[in-house]
């Protein structure tokens, strides 16, 4: 069995950390550089070998061993795990320290992204892509951890999400919002499949007719069970993956996954979307390209139900 698949299994027994003892347990100086110190080592031997507890306490700014092992075992179970040699392995290969479970992962690459410390702001600055409403220009701006992309003619704002602040550092502004579609079509697509893109839980998917945006009849809401994330977007956002949609864009030179999402009005607003049947609800997304359009048809769980091609105005059957 594989290191990842023994600790998956070791952790299936191990009882959920209600969310305020988590907070507990990281709201310590210590713990953070510990976590910290762990990183560290790991990233400096480049493998997957746990690291001493000698090695361990050398890197931490602590002169009490007794202090340090106290906090450390704070840690155990649920962000760090103790790795020990049995009477079968291999003495010499064997290797006995400590070593990250995966919410211990995901705390450290939180601090070092800036998604907990960060604080930055950007723009605003040209985004390409026209408003869907007006055709007036579109501008981006980066405050709060959310980016923000405008129109600077109606005040229209197709776009407004969040971005790990440390995902702008090293990037020019074209870059970073190559990064943002990349970010936000990832997540998306994985909540369309049913798979919440912060805990991994089980997301559910609806079709609402009831949302308060201008101009948007009809929404999708994705909501975790687990963590409650939700997310809120136009229908087409969703379909970005949808393996019909790819195809009929890439055959006409169009590559979805790279170009910004935004810059194609059904991604953001209900311009060629319509409500087909209130009960039970379903929707069509006209999508155009290149002279032809692709019609697709979905159920109020956003499962596709039809797909038909359009070469200009003559129906070439399904897809």
């Amino acid at each position: 069995m594989s290191r990842s698949a023994e600790e998956a299994v070791d952790h299936a027994g191990d009882a959920d950390l209600a969310p305020a003892e988590a907070f507990a347990l990281l709201g310590n100086e210590t713990r953070i550089d510990i976590l910290q110190s762990l990183h560290e080592a790991t990233i400096e031997r480049d493998d997957d070998r746990p690291v001493a507890f000698s090695e361990l306490y050398d890197r931490t700014d602590l002169d009490d061993s007794a202090h340090f092992n106290y906090h450390l075992k704070q840690l155990l179970d649920h962000f760090v795990r103790k790795v020990e040699c049995g009477d079968d392995d291999d003495a010499d290969d064997c290797v006995e320290g400590y070593a990250f479970r995966t919410p211990g992962w995901k705390v450290v690459r939180s601090v070092f992204a800036g998604t907990f410390t960060g604080r930055s702001e950007l723009g605003p600055f040209d985004a390409p892509g026209r408003c869907y409403e007006c055709d007036g220009d579109l501008e981006a701006r980066y405050a709060n951890e959310l980016l923000t992309i405008a129109c600077t003619e109606c005040g229209r704002t197709p776009v407004n999400y969040s971005f790990p602040p440390g995902g702008l550092a090293d990037r020019t502004p074209a870059e970073f919002l190559d990064a943002f579609h990349h970010h936000v079509r990832h997540h998306y697509c994985l909540a369309a499949d049913g798979v919440c893109p912060e805990c991994m839980g089980r997301m559910e998917t609806d079709l609402v007719a009831d949302t308060a945006v201008p101009g948007q009849d009809v929404a999708v809401r994705h909501t975790c069970g687990r963590c409650d994330n939700r997310l809120t977007s136009a229908v087409g956002v969703n379909l970005l993956d949808t393996a019909s949609v790819l195809t009929f864009f890439a055959d006409r030179g169009v590559d979805l996954t790279t170009e910004p999402f935004w810059t194609h009005p059904w991604t953001v607003s209900d311009v060629y979307t319509t409500v087909v049947s209130d009960d039970p609800l379903r929707v069509r997304l006209d999508l155009p390209c290149d002279g032809d359009a692709i019609r697709v048809t979905v159920d109020e769980t956003l499962e596709v139900l039809a797909t038909e091609t359009n070469a200009g105005d003559d129906d070439t059957g399904e897809a």
